[in-house]
């Protein structure tokens, strides 16, 4: 019991710190929707993360209110600042937001705490014809599993991912060297230093900023390729094993000889500008970054990209899984408006209004069957196939060489992992800045893990 009393600790100091630095109360109760009308005084907060698609939602919105009458109200933040401030929202069942973006790790530990709805009762009181309009089938089934608990979703997926590399195809000629479709790690850095060398930019991009959901989501699945490991079947922690000790390694080493400068800041974000700019030849990351690389609009680059699976080691598909998905708080006030909103932002209608508007290059992928059938995407994506490939072959119920307790690919689907990989996070960030060995860091998030594994009784 311990350990939640102190995370209750915690939260309620996160807490007190959200509601500072907003500045904006929790939404008050409006009128219910009436005979399917939304009235005009009810404004929906919505919690998201500042990436590219998440921004094409805020512009896509206002259709959404000219629709429905439902006003919208975005707070939009970094991946690690949003995971923070909604995670302790939902936790205090607080009700500052309406609507929060997760991902396929939080979904189903937030509904086993009941901090966000049900979905699927609200989708079976739909009208036929609305449940055809939105074709739930459509949606992939490995992610419609992913954001679900006990046989009822809890969440829609906004788009989906795995991951893969990039490469800017000029750089790459320039220094005399080719990239295979199925690239070892050891290939991606023999290229990359070859790239720096003959470009004068770094040679691979990766992130090393702090976090379980950034430099942790590459490294894990580095760490998975090598053949290492959190955990061994009896929850013995293996992060100072020989297989994990070596990725880590690898990883930082890569990082010193042919990546960015000051690594340790750079996320999935500033890893994009990097690439999309021309001042660096490879990145390996999400695959949702492809469309926006691709796009004249929006990248300096767009038709000099290439693309080649996730790198392989000991293990091959080490492509992650993930989806960037919409819920509504237990704590909401307006959850049929909320409902509402899910369903417009996550259908066939809004893909296809995105496709026409914005550009079918950069409509949100990795959701749908339909968005892979369709001509206009298929030919504005020539990414789709290895993404759609990607996704297909990524089981995050059986992510390493030999056999495991948990699940999660670029993360461990246990609640605990939040605090456990954001302290190991900073563990690494540290050595990737130079100021301590991947033997020290590694060392220190040994006993942080073996840790977890007994306070969290995973351990017998």
């Amino acid at each position: 019991m311990k350990k939640f009393v102190s995370l209750l600790a915690v939260l309620s100091l996160l807490f007190v710190l959200v509601l500072s630095g907003c500045g904006s109360e929790a939404p008050k109760a409006g009128n219910q929707v009436d005979n399917g009308k939304a009235e005009q005084n009810v404004t929906l907060t919505i919690a998201t993360v500042n990436n590219p698609d998440m921004t094409i939602m805020k512009e896509m919105s206002s259709e959404f209110t000219e629709e429905t009458g439902i006003k919208l109200e975005f707070v939009v933040l970094p991946e690690n600042d949003l995971r923070e401030k909604v995670t302790t929202d939902v936790a205090m069942k607080a009700g500052m937001f309406d609507i929060v973006t997760i991902g396929t790790y939080d979904a189903p530990i937030w509904a086993k705490n009941e901090w966000i709805e049900p979905l699927t009762p609200m989708m079976d009181k739909m009208s036929d014809q609305e449940k055809s309009e939105y074709d739930l089938e459509d949606i992939f089934p490995s992610i419609r599993n992913a954001l679900s608990y006990q046989d009822k979703m809890y969440a829609v997926p906004f788009y989906g991912e795995s991951s893969m590399i990039y490469y800017n195809k000029d750089m790459l000629q320039k220094a005399g060297v080719e990239m295979p479709l199925h690239p070892t790690w050891d290939q991606v850095r023999d290229i990359a230093i070859k790239v720096k060398a003959a470009n004068n930019v770094p040679g691979i991009v990766l992130r090393g900023l702090p976090g379980w959901g950034e430099v942790m989501a590459p490294l894990n699945t580095v760490i998975n390729a090598f053949g290492g490991s959190w955990y061994d079947m009896n929850w013995n922690a293996q992060l100072t094993s020989p297989e994990t000790k070596k990725a880590v390694q690898f990883y930082v080493d890569l990082l010193k000889e042919a990546g960015q400068p000051g690594a340790f800041s750079t996320g999935f974000t500033e890893a994009l500008t990097l690439l999309s700019t021309g001042k660096a030849a490879m990145w390996y990351d999400s695959t949702v970054a492809a469309g926006f690389l691709n796009n004249p609009e929006s990248s300096k680059v767009a038709g000099k990209i290439g693309y080649a699976f996730a790198p392989s080691g000991a293990k091959d598909n080490n492509g992650w899984l993930w989806a960037w998905s919409l819920g509504i708080e237990s704590a909401s006030k307006h959850k049929e408006e909320a409902f509402k909103f899910l369903t417009w932002a996550t259908s066939k209608h809004y893909i296809e209004q995105v496709g026409e508007s914005k550009g079918w290059g950069v409509t949100p992928p990795g959701t749908r069957k339909s968005t892979y059938d369709n001509p206009k995407y298929k030919e504005a994506a020539p990414f789709a196939e290895l993404v759609l490939q990607s996704m297909e072959k990524a089981d995050y119920t059986k992510p390493t060489v030999n056999p495991v307790p948990y699940q999660g690919i670029q993360y461990i689907a246990i609640p605990e992992y939040q605090q456990l990989g954001t302290s190991v996070g900073q563990d690494i960030a540290t050595a990737i800045a130079g100021k301590k060995t991947v033997d020290e860091a590694l060392e220190n998030s040994q006993k942080l893990a073996e840790e977890i594994a007994i306070s969290g009784g995973y351990k017998k």
